[in-house]
């Protein structure tokens, strides 16, 4: 019988882990332990799934398939991250994830390696997926828009409803201090927020304009760019820098990095997990961790892929899924993005920022999208402004994207990963209703900048853009086109929460049905996507998820 960890004696050897917590050094991966809780992903809300839980007394493994990181070689620095975008674009590792704008303005190594992790499309329907696979994950290059959902997006197909999510919503927007107003907007609501960024001189010009047009006009609701200081390196938007900072410092939880999970293992029954199986990156060899509690954090595709290696069509004795439904309805955000110049305004103050909280919104007013908006906020020199006597900014829309079951994540038959997992075949395109959205979007745009007297225009008949231009012209991202499902980075579905077992395979705590121990609160778990950025949203689902299942599952004596 294997040992539960709460319930491991005072006498282990000094490699235990309450050995190592009493010492204050980090536990290690024992195999011989039960876990109260296993955690796979160590990103945003795996994370907050492990602080969860820890701080509610469980022991708890994070399984992350990444390296762990220092601040210094997460965060990097330019010029070296300028000489490394190029060795990774010539090597064709990223050929896909440089289509994102994010990706010239992060470290490349937080990207992952498309060579050994290859992914597979029709080629009718392109999908670019962004992927981080280290300590931390995406949240080391997340964007930083924090946006609650309103009523109107719970109300399609959603077990719960913000009056459920808002102690959650709360207590993160505090940990991660997030900037805002209190706008009072009934389809955005309100937060806890610290004090907004103000408008740039550009802003202050379209937002008269935006009142003049009867549409909202707000400062974003998010994190600033991160300034390393004495209160730590690491953003504290960052899991590293919040949550996943908390949870190890409780001593309860080991972090296991270079742990590719492979297989979620079952009882005989088939109603209770009993833990995972993962393979060593290094060295290839597969390990098993028991666990009481499974929490799938790993991001929406790879949390389907891992349910699809697991599921009884494809291990025996594995997930049952009695309604064929796991992988269907992928979602992302529809998205279209514009730059403009206005009229030359007055300069914006020294050091103005461009983030998820320095910069505003024109909110969704019942179309089902929102425009982010940015003005004076990347300016670059003059001599590379074609025009240097206007204010340059971007609008762009993003929306709401129905779950439709011929949008899917299943297994490749022939393709394999460097670990020989097979890969996630995606296949998505926009259907009608998102073409129509994509046509409102472009043309509040125009009619948004008409009225404030500026110009829309390609970004490179803004500025000179020596050595970059070709790839801008052939890129996602300053093309005129919409950008492929997957560019904006918010994929959706394929595990579905609801209160019909018919439809759904997620209950409303975030429970798989039939298997009551297995709890997906990343993105796949989502029956529609809204129309904002989706972290703080996961992350909330994530923290009330974990508390219901920490009350259920006392740890062990």
């Amino acid at each position: 019988m294997r040992r539960s960890v709460g319930a491991a004696s005072a006498d282990l050897a000094c490699g235990s882990i309450r050995c190592n917590s009493d010492r204050g050094v980090a536990p290690r991966f024992d195999s011989a332990l039960t876990y109260d809780a296993v955690v796979v992903g160590s990103g945003a809300t795996g994370a907050v799934a492990a602080q969860t839980l820890a701080e509610q007394g469980l022991q708890v493994l994070v399984l992350e398939a990444g390296p762990q990181l220092s601040a210094q070689q997460a965060l990097g620095s330019e010029p070296r991250n300028i000489a490394r975008r190029f060795q990774h674009l010539l090597a064709g590792r990223h050929r896909l994830q440089s289509q994102h704008p994010g990706y010239w303005k992060n470290n490349p190594d937080l990207y992952i390696d498309e060579q050994l992790n290859p992914y597979t499309t029709p080629a009718e329907q392109p999908f670019l997926w962004t992927r981080g696979r280290q300590v931390g994950g995406k949240s080391l290059s997340w964007g930083g828009i924090t946006l609650r959902l309103s009523e109107r997006e719970f109300a399609q197909g959603w077990p719960v409803g913000h009056d459920d999510l808002a102690p959650h919503y709360s207590a993160l927007e505090q940990q991660l201090g997030v900037w805002g107003h209190r706008d009072g907007l009934e389809l955005l609501p309100d937060g806890d927020y610290q004090p907004a960024a103000p408008f740039t001189p550009g802003e202050v010009h379209l937002s008269k304009t935006c009142a003049d047009l009867d549409l909202p006009f707000i400062a974003s609701r998010g994190f600033a760019r991160h300034r390393p200081s004495s209160d730590g390196p690491w953003p504290r938007f960052s899991a590293q820098g919040g949550a996943l900072q908390a949870a190890l410092a409780t001593g309860r939880v080991t972090l296991r990095s270079g742990a590719l999970v492979s297989q979620l293992l079952l009882n005989p029954a088939q109603d209770q997990t009993e833990g995972v199986l993962f393979i060593d990156a290094a060295t290839g060899a597969i390990e098993r961790a028991s666990a009481r509690l499974v929490v799938l954090c790993a991001s929406t595709i790879e949390t389907i892929r891992l349910l699809l290696l697991s599921r009884d069509d494809h291990q025996s004795g594995g997930l049952i899924d009695p309604q064929g439904l796991l992988g269907l309805g992928l979602m992302d955000h529809v998205s279209v993005a514009r730059f403009f110049a206005l009229p030359a305004q007055p300069p914006a103050p020294v050091g103005t920022g461009l983030s998820g909280a320095e910069s505003c919104f024109i909110p969704n007013t019942g179309e089902g999208y929102g425009l982010w908006c940015a003005v004076q906020r990347f300016d670059p020199p003059p001599v590379l402004q074609r025009q240097p006597d206007t204010a340059l900014g971007f609008l762009i829309g993003h929306g709401e994207v129905q779950a439709d079951g011929r949008n899917r994540v299943v297994l490749d038959a022939q393709a394999r990963d460097a670990w020989g997992l097979p890969v996630p075949h995606i296949a998505m395109g926009w259907r009608e209703p998102e073409q129509q959205l994509l046509k409102q979007m472009l043309e509040r745009i125009h009619t948004v900048v008409a009225a404030a007297d500026g110009m829309v225009r390609p970004i490179e008949e803004l500025l000179h853009l020596p050595l970059v231009e070709p790839w801008v012209r052939t890129s996602a991202a300053g093309s005129q086109r919409p950008g492929p499902p997957g560019y904006y980075i918010h994929e959706l579905g394929g595990v579905p929460m609801g209160s019909d077992p018919a439809t759904s395979l997620l209950d409303g705590w975030n429970r798989w049905r039939g298997c009551s121990n297995l709890l997906v609160t990343d993105g796949a778990s989502w029956p529609s996507s809204g129309w904002q950025s989706p972290t703080l949203t996961s992350m909330a689902l994530t923290r009330r998820a974990c508390l219901q299942a920490a009350s259920a599952n006392e740890p062990a004596a």
